[in-house]
């Protein structure tokens, strides 16, 4: 199989899929859940389905000081309502409010409560732990392949996959937002870390094959010993991803309940898209890099139109 003769192709899917999401995130910004932003969540029903207009909540909010109040019915009948920070006094008079404005006492689901610095802290700590690993990564490969040429490459090479797969999760995530109403919150960032971890993983038993054939296969020009290697690692690659993850997080999406549905799913096509780029994305971006084909590009173009 000639997998890497087709690599522009495989380049182009990658494209179609994660460009489509990641349009939405660049217009309508990230969805973040109150983890990351700081603020409230109070979920509650009230009995006989009697149940107030989101107009008459958001003025409730507003008498009691707080702004930027959201009003959402869930298929259950309940209300969700999102503000900004709400501390116990302020809560207890917003359901007394409520209370007497329907004449019935709201039965709390859920509240939710996170401060706006404890926010903050989340976010940045999440890029920071992002940024670290990459870098360990990168040293992690150098240092272990530092008997074969150019063995920085293959770490940058992980890296270049790892944003792939990043983006990949990035562009589910956006596309969810638009269509299913998701949200970032702490799961996204569990799933996306887990996503990263398994995606080097599968990018280092690869490049170790590379590695192994180096030495075997000294006759052979790069590209072919490459390909060879992936092809060899082609099976347990699949194998190990599908039967033992993929089915288990299938299950967890179809049937996991709808907390558990956006981390499923984030986790399914993520670990997906680690595998797929260990095999078309990173080995291929290392042909190219050895080639450097992109000197090519604009002359093959250049050269196409002075035909």
């Amino acid at each position: 199989m000639n997998l890497l003769g087709k690599r522009y192709i495989f380049f182009a899917i990658s494209l179609l899929v994660i460009v489509p999401g990641l349009l939405v995130l660049a217009i309508g910004g990230l969805p973040l859940a109150l983890d990351f932003t700081g603020g409230s969540l109070l979920e509650i029903q009230f009995p006989g389905g009697q149940q107030p207009q989101p107009a008459d909540i958001i003025a409730i909010y507003n008498q009691v000081g707080v702004k930027d109040t959201q009003v959402q019915t869930t298929d259950s009948g309940t209300l969700v309502i999102r503000s900004t920070f709400l501390d116990d006094p302020v809560r207890e008079q917003v359901l007394t409010t409520l209370e007497q404005t329907v004449g019935a006492k709201p039965a709390v689901i859920r509240f939710d409560s996170v401060g706006p610095t404890i926010g903050a802290q989340v976010t940045s700590r999440a890029a920071l732990a992002v940024a670290v690993a990459a870098l360990v990564v990168v040293a992690y490969i150098t240092i272990t392949f530092r008997g074969v040429a150019n063995s920085f490459r293959y770490g940058v090479c992980a890296i270049l996959a790892m944003v792939h797969d990043v983006a990949v999760v990035f562009s589910v995530a956006g596309l969810g937002a638009l269509f299913l109403g998701w949200e970032m919150d702490s799961l996204f960032l569990t799933a996306l870390l887990t996503v990263i971890g398994f995606s080097v993983q599968d990018k280092i038993v690869v490049f170790d094959r590379i590695r192994e054939n180096s030495s075997i296969l000294r006759r052979l020009d790069f590209e072919t010993l490459v390909n060879h290697s992936v092809v060899q690692t082609l099976q347990r690659s699949i194998n190990t991803q599908l039967m033992t993850v993929e089915f288990l997080l299938l299950a967890l999406a179809l049937f996991g309940g709808v907390t558990l549905q956006e981390f499923s799913v984030i986790m399914l096509v993520g670990l997906f898209s680690g595998t797929y780029s260990s095999i078309f994305i990173a080995a291929p971006v290392l042909v190219v890099w050895e080639k450097q084909e992109w000197k090519n590009w604009f002359r093959r173009g250049k050269a196409e139109s002075a035909a």
